[in-house]
């Protein structure tokens, strides 16, 4: 009795289940679709309805024979369905269009791009795969991606693309789900394959969840054999099948069958499920009561091609209950069987019919009832938008999982005290995340063949960055260590502070024996481009970070594990569009450049734009010299002439105001001494900053040390071997009395003044200010601003008197000088004075290149922040960045530019706020930020080579044409 009702109880669920199923084939116009439904099953031969129940493969990668042969199936036998495989976008189109026009009833043409066109075409976008889509928490950027993915498919008239794969991968040995795989947890896989679907199926593009009942605990891979699934009712109905129930409720279109031998579901071991009755109709069809279209994987895989004969495969999978055979591999032979199956009453009309009927449905409800051809017009264009990288680029920064972050070791900080190496394991590159680590901070590339001397190298450094590096090329490529690798993880582990990054499979993680030592690790899941870039960013804190584990490792992290990590507001790099700019309104720049170099304004440069706080433009073009012999680098430092004064003395003076060492309002008398009872006593800090008063521009002191017969420099003041007396390096073999110093800044206090009060722009108030803070910090500038900025904002590129950290070949040479120093200035400030100074001057000496530079500006204009560190107040940059004397028709703030008063002034393009702050040097530099648009805006050029007659740049105002780009970019975008 108890058995009875039991049985009537399952019944009346089962029947509740299938009321609960809608159509998911069913148009909205569900009568208009019926009728063309109905016209041409009408119309239909026998050969005609068994053709619809074929899709067989198409390629545009191969010969007219195989056009052909495609044109032949679809005339001859009706065949109803295509599958493109490999080729390319522009091909497929063409072919497309020609078989659509050669059929007579429009085909359903089907496509396999689980993560993308580029599963299969050449030339075509690539997401990235399941299992690092299942570490974003954020289920609406999956169903963004399912959207996208649908957008390309329809663009090159693919109607079904087999995709999501729902399969749940709880066995880490199963060779061919995998990566594939969302991960192992049932809810997470089913609430990815959810979104994904609702995104795709928007676009009017089939969805299909494969692979049914479920291939994610298999050991063996269908393609070659027939995997066994050993589980019972109850494990297949809470794990395998969950997630087939929920999407049947949210109206996915298709289900495709596996290959599996499932022993509980189907008696006869050597059946496929997808060729077995008892799991294609019983429980898919009767019991869950899916009513979309069912295809079968591919049937010319081992795990279906081994049961039996080609057709006698194709019979058994529709009598079973499929509707599209996939890949059938003997469509002539299938006929034959399938009219005999008919014949004989094995299989009825009205089962064909059913079939053929769902097959139409699907082709009305994806537009085939109004066919028009693709048109090929754009198509690169529009299967490789800036959009695609911009969603690319949220889904990598949102699947990035901390795994571990011991003693809060990332984001990396305090870079003051770092020393950090990279070490490389695995047997793919990881150029691209050692090069992007490098615009954060220096990273020494280490390495060795033997693992003792490597140990050796590393004693100097106390972090360090392991990248674990794996072929990207397809998700089943291999993602393990190697034992050598393992042995070097653990070793370098113990004896210092590591931080694990994993480019591959987080399955990697379960041969690792020990994390105990590995202070940090963090799974980036693949060894793209993108991973690699935004992993080395996110290190440094360039985003927030919250990827979470799909999948277990061992006891160690279970699934669901993962840090939240917050950014700290360093920069980051990226695409014009993820901040709202236009590329194709920035490339313009790229004309500018041609200008710059053709018309010979400057020999080379580097341009840097970012807005948001993300780098949009970070180039550099030409050469050092007109010789042409050494192409600019990114890395190549200039010098910066009169922006060191806000880069370099004004952040001090900033500081020194903040620690009370000094008064906008105190005068130089009070201040220096030997300014008291000068002309100079009551001029007010706050006026120097402002250039207002009566302050000279500029003293040439050099021309009072030359000998005023021969026009040299004079024996007096000069040697070109140092001696004790003569020890200021002023140049190569040139070196200035030390006594000279106090003769500049005496020249400074007896300098007459101008006679009339009011605006002039002038460098001598940044000798006084070099002064001021070297008395008041008893260090000299270079080293106050080193240890209190450059260090710690990762400014590594940023110096005084550079040739005592790089190279020549990293420094662009200035002017070919035969006024002075007789020379090629190179390595040496430009500026006369600061080079009389040593070097160090307040207002010119420092040499910098582009992203260093705009590191600083994004400090101003994150109101003195960066890094996770507050370098300056708010109040402070606020104070700083305003004018005092406007009233004076004096445009600048306190050290810093600002945007012109008199229109006939070029200091900016004048499209920028009156919020903007920056400067420009004599050198051919300049840089502007804007808080009103966010922007950072970074010019750096030699424009005085070969010498400083070359005005090119500054009559064309060139520079300040860039910065109004920019801000035509930005508005066309916004």
């Amino acid at each position: 009795m108890k058995k009875k009702i039991f049985l009537i109880l399952a019944l009346v669920l089962v029947q509740i289940l299938q009321a609960q199923q809608t159509d998911p084939l069913l148009a909205k116009d569900a009568d208009k679709q019926a009728v063309w439904v109905d016209s041409i099953m009408n119309s239909m031969s026998i050969d005609e309805k068994i053709g619809q129940l074929f899709m067989i493969q198409a390629y545009s990668n191969k010969d007219k024979k195989h056009e052909n042969f495609i044109k032949n199936m679809l005339t001859k036998y009706h065949v109803g369905n295509i599958i493109f495989m490999q080729g390319t976008p522009e091909k497929q189109v063409v072919l497309n269009n020609k078989y659509q026009e050669t059929a007579k009833v429009p085909l359903l043409v089907g496509f396999d791009g689980e993560w993308g066109l580029d599963m299969r075409l050449k030339n075509t976008y690539r997401f990235p795969w399941n299992m690092t889509l299942g570490a974003i928490k954020d289920n609406q950027l999956l169903e963004a991606t399912g959207k996208r993915i649908g957008e390309h498919c329809k663009r090159v008239g693919i109607h079904i693309n087999f995709a999501p794969v729902v399969d749940i991968n709880t066995n880490p040995k199963n060779p061919i789900i995998g990566n594939r795989s969302f991960g192992e947890n049932k809810e997470n896989v089913t609430e990815k394959a959810i979104a994904f679907t609702k995104g795709m199926q928007s676009v009017g593009v089939l969805a299909n969840a494969k692979h049914f009942p479920g291939h994610g605990d298999t050991a063996a891979d269908s393609h070659h054999t027939l995997p066994t699934v050993s589980f019972n009712e109850q494990r297949l109905d809470s794990v395998e099948l969950y997630p087939y129930k929920k999407m049947f409720k949210k109206g996915v279109a298709s289900v495709m069958t596996a290959h599996l031998s499932i022993p509980f579901l189907e008696p006869n071991p050597k059946l496929p499920s997808s060729l077995s009755k008892n799991v294609v109709t019983t429980l898919l069809q009767e019991k869950l009561g899916f009513k979309g279209l069912i295809i079968t994987d591919g049937l010319n895989m081992k795990g279906a091609a081994n049961y039996s004969t080609p057709a006698q495969i194709d019979v058994a999978a529709v009598l079973a209950g499929n509707d599209i055979l996939l890949i059938p591999q003997d469509v002539p032979g299938s006929v034959r069987l399938l009219k005999k199956a008919l014949a004989d009453g094995k299989l009825t009309e009205a089962r064909l019919d059913y079939s053929v009927k769902k097959i139409l449905k699907a082709k009305y409800l994806v537009g085939l009832y109004n066919y028009k051809s693709i048109k090929l017009k754009n198509l690169s264009k529009d299967l490789n938008s800036p959009n695609d990288e911009v969603l690319h680029r949220k889904l990598i920064k949102k699947s990035i999982t901390v795994v571990k972050n011991q003693e809060g070791i990332l984001p990396i900080t305090d870079l003051k005290n770092k020393k950090i190496a990279y070490v490389h394991l695995g047997d793919d590159k990881g150029s691209s995340f050692v090069k992007m680590l490098k615009n954060y901070t220096n990273i020494d590339v280490v390495s060795d063949k033997h693992l003792s001397v490597l140990k050796q190298k590393l004693v100097k450094y106390n972090l360090v960055i392991i990248g674990f590096h794996k072929s990207n090329k397809n998700p089943w490529k291999g993602y393990k260590f190697s034992n050598k690798n393992l042995v070097w993880l653990q070793e370098i582990a113990r004896d210092k502070k590591v931080i694990l990054d994993v480019f591959t499979s987080p399955y990697s993680l379960l041969q690792v024996k020990s994390f105990e030592n590995i202070e940090g690790l963090v799974v980036s899941y693949q060894n793209s481009l993108l991973s690699q870039e935004l992993s080395a960013q996110a290190l440094f804190g360039a985003f927030d970070l919250n990827g979470k584990l799909p999948v277990s490792i061992k006891e160690n992290f279970k699934e669901g594990t993962g840090s939240f990590v917050k950014g700290t507001k360093v920069l980051q790099y990226t695409i014009p569009e993820e901040a709202g700019v236009s590329s194709e309104k920035l490339s313009i720049i790229d004309k500018r450049i041609d200008t710059i170099l053709k018309e010979k304004m400057a020999p080379g440069g580097q341009i840097f734009v970012a807005k948001n706080g993300k780098v949009i433009y970070n180039k550099s073009f030409g050469y050092h010299t007109l010789s042409k012999k050494r192409a600019v680098k990114k890395s190549d430092i200039y010098d910066l002439a009169s922006l060191t004064k806000i880069l370099a003395s004004l952040p001090m003076i900033m500081k020194a105001e903040e620690d009370k060492k000094i008064s906008l309002f105190s005068s130089l008398g009070d201040v220096l001494p030997r300014y008291k009872d000068s002309n100079k006593d009551t001029l007010l800090l706050k006026e120097v900053l402002s250039h207002y008063g009566r302050l000279r521009s500029w003293i040439p002191f050099y021309l009072s040390t030359k000998d005023e017969e021969t026009g040299k420099n004079s024996v007096k003041y000069y040697r070109k071997k140092r001696t004790g007396k003569f020890n200021i390096k002023v140049a190569n073999n040139l070196y200035l009395n030390k006594s000279y110093k106090d003769s500049i800044y005496q020249h400074i206090v007896d300098a007459e003044q101008r006679k009339r009060v009011g605006y002039k722009y002038s460098d001598l108030g940044y000798y006084m200010f070099k002064e001021i803070l070297e008395k008041k910090y008893k260090k000299p500038l270079n080293k106050l601003v080193e240890d209190q900025f450059y260090s710690s904002l990762g400014a590594n590129r940023t110096t005084y008197l550079p040739l005592n950290k790089f190279g020549k070949s990293v420094i662009v040479p200035t002017e070919k000088d035969n006024y002075y120093r007789n020379q090629l200035v190179h390595g040496y400030v430009h500026d006369m004075g600061a080079a009389m100074l040593g070097g160090v001057g307040g207002h010119a000496g420092l040499f910098s290149n582009a992203n260093d530079v705009g590191k600083i500006m994004q400090m101003y204009l994150q109101q003195g922040f960066y890094g996770g560190k507050q370098y300056l107040k708010a109040e402070t940059v606020q104070k700083f960045n305003q004018r005092y004397y406007e009233n004076k028709k004096v445009r600048r703030g306190l050290g810093f530019d600002k945007p012109q008063l008199n229109p006939k002034v070029k200091a900016t393009c004048g499209c920028v706020s009156d919020k903007s702050f920056g400067h420009s040097g004599f050198t051919g530099t300049y840089t502007w930020a804007d808080p009103a648009t966010d922007i950072v805006y970074v010019f750096l050029s030699n424009r005085i080579y070969p010498t400083m007659r070359n005005r090119g740049l500054i009559r064309s105002n060139i520079r300040t044409k860039i910065q109004e780009d920019i801000q035509n970019a930005i508005l066309m975008s916004e």
